[in-house]
């Protein structure tokens, strides 16, 4: 990402976009530099084309096969980034050909998306990559699909054998339905079967999880490490030799980390994008608090220089991307040779200036985690200060969240549990229970809206009201459900509320389902599927917020190596703990108790304590 993964899987491209040029601040460091950047914040990549001689796009809309039945026409979705090079080639040579221009305006609607602006579309064909090229017939029903740059030959050809026989062709294939799992866990049988897809698909020569494309998949990466910690040391030479492969693809000049590499780590794709940014952010604080390695600080520290440089609005929230070519069309490995001077000589790459909540939920949880590594105040305060913004911002009634400023669609889920998990991650380093409240209000938000009726899982989009059936209803996506488990799980834990395991349970159920589970990588089920059989690490602090001891013991919680823990701040003047699980012992002074089932550590007065009393503990338990 998810994750999904939507922009890894459709990461065989470069980037490219051309737009408009506007004046936008970059903070570079501790300076300020003026700089002409290219950026954009349309929904639509490229300006709709009337005229004769160019395609009619339009917009995908909900009557848009209504319109197709009623001109006798088929619909044709060009589903493109606007950080992908061979969209715009695309755009550039065959949706210019005349031939194809005549065939498209004379027996198509044409409609153009950006996928970033539609998370329901593309979610649905995320495993075509970008370009997603779709061909539909008036009622919906789709008749051919491509994957990546078709020449005009081509799609001409494609086009003519549609308008003479719309059947659909081998492309499209009759959805095989799922047996749904009875039971929110995964058979002993189907864990081996996954566990040994994750070793399998793991390159022991080179590192990473894949042989062609070469890039941290943040669920393997956190998964090797959780057994590692168990004492797995295979999969923590695993863990290590693709965080360090990775390091390869940090861009040494400016921070950040650029999408991907083709068959070794030595030939980037310079694109860089939200998700990337921040969940490797994540993983490289969780492995710096489990191994204090240096590098794997430096790593998530140079993308938070990134971060601020390049996608930070002035306002503090976080914009979704940036491209890696100058001139559109023109390869920048040359370019990104060069330095911070050499560069800005030439310009900037393109940014995207299009705010959405789930890019920034992803982002704000990522900070919490940097913060929790190194209890640097300013990881935090970018972190609240994005998710004020998102709150002002995208909030819509009932305590969800809209996708941009305006959606076309939508609510969808992916905005909502981003964001539900950011604001209980929020909670959980700082002990402000506002931020709980609003996770809460979060989780309601989407059982309100996502669920699919008695099906397991959680839609990606709010099913249109009446609607029971069609090519185009919402369906539930795995890395979506996968966050969802693990979101609603740990707010379980958190509060004690029985509705949100019920939650829980209702995602894990079709994530245990076997045509879902056994689907490479198979990590993110795994991890989702052993937090929801246990109770996550539980450490409180018992000691007012003002008592400076307290924080020390706090933050000495929050870098227990661990990205399933329940870590509480309880200050006894705002009265009773959301969760009353647990009693704690009247003190003379602020104290740390690591927890777990029905017992409790000896109370801990020294930072240094907090880690010695956790795994004291765990030892007793495991």
């Amino acid at each position: 990402m998810n994750t999904r993964k939507i922009i890894i899987i459709a990461a065989l491209f470069s980037i490219l976009f051309a737009s408009v040029s506007t004046i936008i601040f970059i903070n570079s460091g501790k300076n300020s530099k003026k700089t002409n950047v290219t950026t954009t914040n349309s929904n639509s990549t490229h300006g709709k084309e009337t005229a004769g001689n160019k395609i009619q796009w339009v917009d995908w809309s909900d009557d848009l096969f209504e319109r197709a039945k009623r001109e006798n026409r088929f619909v044709v979705l060009d589903l493109e980034a606007v950080w992908c090079h061979w969209c715009h080639v695309m755009d550039d040579i065959t949706y210019r050909d005349p031939k194809v221009i005549e065939l498209m305006n004379s027996k198509f609607i044409a409609v153009k998306v950006d996928q970033d602006s539609r998370p329901d579309l593309s979610n649905r064909y995320e495993d075509y990559g970008w370009p997603a090229t779709i061909f539909f017939n008036s009622d919906g029903s789709e008749i051919a699909k491509r994957s990546g740059y078709m020449p005009p030959k081509e799609m001409e050809s494609l086009l003519e054998a549609i308008i003479a026989d719309p059947t659909p062709g081998p492309s499209v294939k009759a959805e095989k339905p799922l047996d749904y799992a009875t039971t929110a866990s995964i058979t002993e049988d189907l864990k081996k079967e996954m566990e040994k897809s994750f070793v399998d698909s793991y390159d022991f020569k080179l590192g990473g999880w894949g042989f062609i494309h070469k890039f941290l998949d943040w669920d393997c990466v956190e998964y090797a490490m959780l057994r590692a910690k168990a004492g797995d040391q295979q999969a923590e030479k695993m863990a290590k030799q693709t965080l360090e492969a990775q390091l390869n693809l940090l861009d040494p000049v400016w921070g950040g980390i650029y999408q991907y590499s083709v068959e070794t780590w030595q030939e980037a794709h310079f694109e860089k994008i939200m998700q990337m940014q921040a969940e490797n952010m994540r993983i490289y604080s969780q492995a710096y608090s489990l191994w204090r390695d240096p590098s794997y600080l430096k790593a998530a520290t140079e993308i938070h220089r990134y971060l601020k440089t390049f996608l930070t609005s002035p306002d503090g929230a976080f914009y979704t991307s940036q491209d890696a070519d100058v001139i559109q069309g023109e390869h920048s490995e040359g370019y990104f040779k060069l330095s911070d001077a050499e560069r800005r000589k030439q310009g900037i790459p393109r940014v995207d200036t299009h705010i959405y909540s789930r890019e920034n939920g992803w982002m704000i949880n990522a900070l919490t985690y940097l913060y929790s590594a190194t209890g640097e105040k300013k990881y935090l305060e970018d972190a609240v200060r994005a998710a004020q913004w998102i709150m002002k911002n995208r909030s819509i009634p009932g305590g969800g969240f809209r996708h941009d400023e305006k959606d076309p669609a939508g609510p969808y889920f992916g905005d909502n549990v981003a964001m539900g998990r950011a604001l209980l991650s929020l909670y959980a380093v700082t002990g402000d229970r506002a931020w709980l409240k609003s996770a809460e209000e979060v989780a309601a938000f989407i059982s309100n809206n996502f669920k699919n009726g008695e099906v397991p899982g959680f839609v990606t989009a709010k099913i249109p009201q009446g609607v029971k059936s069609g090519p185009t209803l919402p369906k539930p996506q795995r890395d979506e459900n996968i966050l969802m488990t693990r979101f609603v799980n740990l707010l379980y834990h958190y509060t004690g509320n029985e509705k949100y395991k019920s939650l829980a349970e209702q995602a894990m159920k079709y994530l245990a389902t076997s045509d879902v589970a056994t689907r490479r990588p198979t990590a993110g089920v795994l991890i989702a599927a052993q937090e929801i059989e246990k109770a996550p690490i539980h450490i409180t602090v018992v000691g007012a917020k003002d008592d400076l001891q307290a924080e020390t013991l706090f933050k000495a919680a929050l870098s227990f190596p661990s990205g399933y823990r329940r870590v509480e701040w309880w200050d006894k003047r705002e009265g009773k703990l959301p969760n009353q699980d647990v009693e704690y012992p009247e003190l003379a002074t602020a104290a740390a108790f690591a927890c777990g089932e029905s017992r409790c550590s000896a109370p801990a007065f020294k930072p240094e304590d907090v880690k010695v009393r956790v795994e004291r503990l765990n030892a007793t338990l495991n």
